[in-house]
């Protein structure tokens, strides 16, 4: 076991981040359990506040959950843990960055890409944040808030959905979401293509979602989605690299950023794909249903 424990560290320590983030890393491999989350230094020349909070657990370090799955009488599981969580306050200004991990597939290679892509995202955050409070004047408020994290979607015994979402407010608000829908079974990563015979679930897609965004503007005079066709910005269609995750009724949910269909009072909306609309086109019904 402190063999695996060591091993683990190196790797995680081979990982360039940004030193604030990696002193977190190190702190969380090397606390002992129950131990109280430490708190950073600040990182910034002009903050006020910083924290930087780890708990390390088998429940939210990867590599202690790593080590207890590779124990012969620990049944495996696949599930998503938070790696990583920095919280700053400075200049009238907060950032929450919560950086998940998935843990317990025996596919290393998924496993490990999806979390090298989590905590690069967190690292782009992190860096955007700190170079705007960089170039702040002596005196001047930040006025930005940033929240990152992730949502278990979906969690059954075939599949895993994960969201991972960032809401950003300043001088006006917007979410941005990305999707990663794992087929815990045969441990591959699902795409839209994958799921369909052909490419003709675009088309059919799309207009469903059309008529769906007409329909909700027809009921409800309050929603406006750009789907008029003499509207330049209209809603043309999607692609085979749509948002998109597969809800706990096994329906295909496809989602838009905020200002990417609707104004960005209507933040960002999905919108669920009647599964009689794309029976025809599907694999097979493991997944959607």
């Amino acid at each position: 076991m402190e063999k695996k424990l060591k091993d683990l560290r190196e790797e995680y320590l081979k990982i360039p981040i940004p030193k604030e983030l990696n002193d977190v890393v190190q702190a969380a491999l090397n606390e002992k359990p129950r131990k109280k989350p430490r708190v950073g230094r600040n990182i910034l020349v002009t903050a006020a506040a910083a924290l930087l909070i780890v708990t390390a657990s088998v429940n939210i370090s990867p590599a202690a959950a790593k080590a207890m799955s590779d124990i012969p009488i620990v049944e495996k599981v696949i599930k998503v843990i938070t790696f990583v969580e920095w919280k700053e306050e400075a200049n009238n200004s907060s950032a929450v960055i919560k950086t998940p991990a998935i843990s317990g597939l025996e596919n290393k290679q998924l496993e490990d890409s999806l979390n090298e892509k989590y905590l690069s995202e967190s690292k782009q955050l992190y860096q955007e944040f700190t170079d705007s409070m960089s170039k702040l004047k002596e005196g001047e408020k930040g006025n930005i808030s940033v929240e990152s994290g992730y949502v278990i979607l979906t969690d059954n015994e075939t599949i895993l959905s994960v969201q991972r979402f960032t809401d950003t407010i300043s001088a006006s608000s917007s979410t941005e979401s990305q999707f990663d829908t794992v087929d815990k079974k045969n441990e591959v990563l699902l795409t839209l293509n994958s799921l369909f015979k052909d490419d003709r679930y675009l088309q059919v897609i799309s207009e469903n979602i059309k008529e769906q965004m007409k329909r909700q503007m027809a009921e409800d005079p309050e929603k406006i989605y750009w789907v008029e066709d003499d509207d330049i910005t209209a809603f043309k269609g999607i692609d085979e690299n749509k948002n998109f995750y597969i809800n706990e009724d096994g329906k295909l949910v496809i989602a838009f950023n905020s200002y990417e269909a609707a104004p960005g009072y209507m933040g960002a909306v999905e919108f669920i794909i009647p599964t009689n609309v794309l029976s025809d086109l599907l694999v097979g019904d493991q997944y959607i249903h």
